[in-house]
């Protein structure tokens, strides 16, 4: 039986996300989940008016065809390498993904890579430079005017985030962030970084109260943030400054809470988190460092993804159901 409180909560999330500070990532790490075109029509029933995919799939592209979504696509970790030591592999990824679909469909963001840890994955390397063949083959496919290229950094290089002013990468990763925000000042482009609160809250649950991960906290705290998401966020500005990118906007590309699975996780506080996420987007006061900054910010996910692997909590960060529901 659905309880009264997330019937309250499903009509409180259709109607508050209609701002354009919001969208819905599109997660299908699932067997069970409805025909693209179902859901692309459910997003707009919805007003998501913003989406992200992980991967380029052609048959959700084929969906998203005069829908008006705009849309984060992301390049696949495994094709960066390729991407970055062949310019033509960079054509090609464009012309097929992009191009292919470009009249009908609205790209904002291309998002090279997803959460790379530069001291375990050799693939970061190659980041930098996959970012400057994309945005070289979006030039000649004269679309850089309206597709940014960046990519979703790993929070994991963060090697000081308290207070948020003091927030700085770690030593290791300095030289590899110094090269990503160079190109993303450069361009234009935002920061694309997953923020949650839920794992910062189960990883320290003792120090981080509940009520400030889920903005119900009243009054700041002894540095001055009310809620544990601003506070991150600021964490990531800080880090951004001292590597040259002090002007760089963040989008959140990811934030989301569980409702079952794991220390926290359930319908109730997932309600509240997204319904006071919402709410706090919307309001259009930023963050205490970045007041009146918009915060474009994409709720994970769409679908509980019942092939998710992990922590059990990792397959209930739907807002729906496989069924719609």
């Amino acid at each position: 039986m659905i309880s009264l409180f997330f019937l309250v909560l499903l009509i409180g999330l259709q109607t508050s996300v209609t701002a354009q500070t919001i969208g819905v990532c599109y997660g299908q790490v699932a067997d069970n989940l409805p025909p693209k075109d179902q859901v692309v029509k459910l997003f707009k029933t919805k007003s998501f008016g913003r989406m992200r995919i992980f991967n380029p799939d052609q048959a959700t592209l084929e969906a998203l065809r005069g829908s008006n979504i705009e849309l984060i696509i992301d390049v696949a970790n495994e094709d960066i390498k390729s991407i970055a030591n062949d310019i033509s592999s960079a054509n090609s990824w464009v012309q097929n993904n992009i191009v292919k679909f470009s009249q009908d469909v609205k790209f904002k963001y291309i998002g090279v890579g997803n959460e790379i840890d530069p001291s375990k994955n050799d693939q970061a390397q190659f980041v930098p430079l996959a970012m400057k063949n994309i945005d070289a083959a979006l030039a000649s496919a004269n679309l850089k005017s309206q597709i940014k290229v960046s990519t979703v950094i790993y929070m994991g290089m963060m090697g000081s985030s308290y207070p948020p002013s003091a927030g700085a990468f770690a030593e290791s990763s300095v030289p590899y962030m110094t090269q990503v925000v160079s190109f993303l000042v450069e361009s234009g482009a935002p920061v694309l970084a997953n923020v949650y609160p839920y794992f910062a809250y189960i990883g320290d649950m003792k120090d981080i109260p509940l009520d400030y991960a889920l903005f119900k906290q009243q009054g700041n705290n002894d540095v001055g943030y009310q809620n544990l998401f601003d506070a991150q966020l600021d964490a990531i500005y800080a880090a951004l400054a001292k590597v040259g990118g002090s002007d760089l906007k963040i989008v959140v590309s990811e934030t989301g809470w569980p409702s079952a699975g794991g220390d926290g996780a359930s319908i109730e506080n997932a309600g509240t988190y997204y319904t006071n996420l919402i709410a706090h987007v919307n309001s259009g006061k930023g963050t205490p460092a970045k007041p009146a900054q918009e915060i474009e910010t994409y709720l994970f996910a769409m679908f509980d993804e019942d092939q998710k692997t992990g922590a059990e909590s990792e397959k209930h960060f739907g807002l729906f159901h496989a069924d719609q529901s």
